[in-house]
């Protein structure tokens, strides 16, 4: 199986972490003592699961690193099932199975419930990615398409009348969608307005920076490769910290749906 850091050997010090596991309610996950798994259709792709229902998330977070000649060639996602691939670093060959997209770092692809997802590493690099999928919640009279952007693309906005709070949208924000993308990122000293407390959940992967985070009104400190999953009402806010500006995370978000008895 192996560690996502490919860490081998004897340990240096005691056993330690600063993972914290409140199924349900929150997590936070740093890369050391992930592990690799092997999966069904995944060629050549380191493969670590993030959160899933066990954890007590709606949805399904990866990281793929996705080694030379390697990918999806059959399909991910599909029968209902939405899928987003966001490439953290290196270039990606993606399709919807209708259309083919050259991705590069920063790049993403959104595929609706009804298409599938494939995809495959064509250089000689590995190229690590960030996978997400999640069962859509029809509506009728509103359908998802196929969306496919670059990050450096979208145009930040002050994240509530804060200056030093960028925040970009990565997916139309329409009825058509049950769920969006964004990338919210921190100068040094920035924080949100106040803890917020809401119905819907995420989950979050640090792309830059360091801070603290409050998760359930327990502040800890989080770093770039970090995983944070919010559950429904958790309590969540954070300050960016250090000087290696910014604090910055992509993460998902249900929404634009009544809640389902």
């Amino acid at each position: 199986m192996g560690y996502r850091t490919n860490e081998l050997g004897y340990p240096t010090d005691i056993l330690q972490s600063r993972a914290i596991v409140e199924r349900g309610n929150f997590a936070l996950i740093p890369p050391q003592g992930l592990v690799k798994n092997l999966l069904p259709s995944f060629e050549k792709c380191d493969m670590t699961i993030l959160a899933t229902p066990k954890l007590g998330a709606e949805f399904v977070d990866y990281m793929c690193r996705v080694l030379p000649g390697g990918g999806n060639k059959v399909g991910f996602g599909g029968n209902g099932i939405q899928t987003f691939l966001y490439v953290l670093e290196g270039d990606l060959t993606v399709s919807d199975g209708v259309d083919t997209f050259e991705l590069t770092t920063g790049g993403y692809i959104y595929v609706p419930e009804d298409k599938q997802l494939t995809f495959e590493n064509k250089t000689n690099t590995p190229t690590e990615t960030f996978l997400y999928k999640k069962r859509y919640q029809k509506v009728e009279g509103l359908k998802a398409y196929t969306v496919v952007g670059n990050s450096k693309d979208v145009e930040s906005v002050d994240y509530e009348d804060m200056t030093d709070v960028d925040f970009k949208t990565l997916l139309p924000t329409d009825l058509d969608f049950d769920m969006n993308f964004h990338i919210l990122s921190f100068e040094t000293g920035g924080s949100h307005g106040y803890i917020e407390t809401h119905y819907q959940e995420h989950g979050a992967l640090l792309l830059s920076g360091e801070g603290m985070y409050n998760l359930d009104n327990n502040w800890m400190p989080v770093k770039k490769g970090d995983y944070i999953f919010m559950g429904a009402y958790n309590l969540q806010a954070c300050y960016s910290i250090g000087r290696d500006a910014p604090l910055s995370y992509l993460y998902s978000k249900d929404c634009n749906r009544d809640v389902e008895l």
